[in-house]
């Protein structure tokens, strides 16, 4: 008997142990920006390319978790300088089954004030110099218009055109189905970088990069300074101080990973076979209202409930951390807001169930 319940433990433990190896990061794709023939933004003294700056953080950073995980394999898109379709970048995380992608990047300004880091992940865009969280169209603009670059690209990106303002609506609700795991990771990033070498943080935005929009897994965009900016350019030119980005990107990396890891579906609900006669929970133990909603995107700015982005509902607005997430479609009982889904999947088609329970969220499968 004794051995009989040895060999079941072994048997269960022996699972617990397979399935937390399946649910660890064990691969990265890092996106060193631009390359070759596309040198991205250019310093106004014609010297200093951003290509240039992206390969070597990229390397060091790639460097850094190699060393630290060996188990981790490490992909960048690429590792000279060469030219990479924004479609490719893409693709090769996606064929490398990455769990993470981070593409790494040096911003521009036409005026030289402007400094800082900002973090992206994909998301709703609307009118020039007025997106979901109002940042600056001309970005996302700039770091998209290398498909120029590609034979035929109006097929290769389904007729979008980056010159062409009215092409952004393609993008428009396109929202990455691992928002949430990306803005969480965009967090500790933003988080990670500030009181670095580049000190002044311009926040975490939702924005429609191409090169994040066909990534099966959290993604970011990282901009790590001006270098338009002559102090932020001073911190790039330098060896030690790029090391030291590196190293804080690094830090937001084993964050995310442990965050990751320790996950093991702790938030997954489980919910009765259909047909199950069984009464959706109210309330749970202490009293506290527990109701279900659907989330349609989440940022670090406040909203008015009655901004246009809402598109007529009246979300449920909750805080978690830094981040605000915007529900809508909230009743008590999970069958009465799967009845709305339908509707609003229409109009925001990455949206996913959630349950609230006071000031929670959790992810309802």
């Amino acid at each position: 008997m004794k051995r009989t319940i040895y060999l079941l433990l072994t048997v269960i433990l022996a699972c617990v142990s397979a399935s937390a190896q399946t649910l660890s990061l064990s691969t990265v794709c890092i996106d060193p920006g631009h390359g070759g023939n596309d040198p991205g933004a250019i310093s106004t003294d014609k010297r200093s390319y951003e290509k240039t700056f992206t390969l070597d953080i990229s390397k060091r950073l790639a460097d850094k978790i190699s060393e630290a995980y060996p188990e981790v394999k490490v992909v960048l898109t690429r590792d000279s300088d060469k030219f990479v379709p924004v479609g490719d970048r893409a693709t090769i995380a996606n064929k490398a089954g990455a769990d993470l992608f981070i593409s790494i990047h040096i911003n521009a300004a036409a005026k030289t004030g402007p400094n800082g880091y900002s973090v992206h992940v994909l998301g709703q865009s609307a009118k020039k110099n007025r997106d979901l969280f109002a940042y600056n169209m001309d970005v996302c603009k700039r770091e998209n218009s290398v498909i120029l670059l590609e034979e035929d690209y109006t097929t290769t990106y389904q007729g979008f055109d980056p010159s062409d303002p009215e092409s952004f609506i393609f993008l428009q609700l396109m929202q990455n189905a691992n928002l949430e795991q990306s803005l969480d990771f965009a967090q500790i990033i933003s988080d990670k970088l500030k009181g670095g070498p580049i000190a002044a943080n311009r926040g975490i935005w939702q924005d429609p990069f191409l090169v994040l929009w066909k990534t099966a897994m959290p993604a970011v965009l990282v901009e790590l300074g001006f270098i338009s900016n002559s102090t932020d350019l001073s911190v790039l030119k330098k060896s030690g101080e790029r090391d030291k980005i590196a190293a804080r990107l690094f830090n937001a990396f084993k964050e995310y990973k442990a965050k990751y890891d320790g996950s093991m579906a702790l938030d997954v609900e489980v919910h009765p076979a259909e047909g199950a006669k069984v009464e959706e929970q109210k309330a749970d133990v202490a009293g506290k209202k527990v109701e279900y909603g659907i989330q349609i995107f989440a940022g670090s700015k406040l909203l008015d409930s009655r901004d246009r982005s809402f598109m007529g509902y009246t979300p449920k607005i909750v805080k978690s951390g830094k981040l605000y997430k915007y529900v809508i479609g909230v009743e008590d009982t999970l069958s009465e807001t799967k009845n709305h889904m339908p509707s609003i999947r229409k109009k925001y088609p990455d949206c996913f169930l959630v349950k609230i329970d006071g000031d929670k969220l959790s992810l309802v499968k």
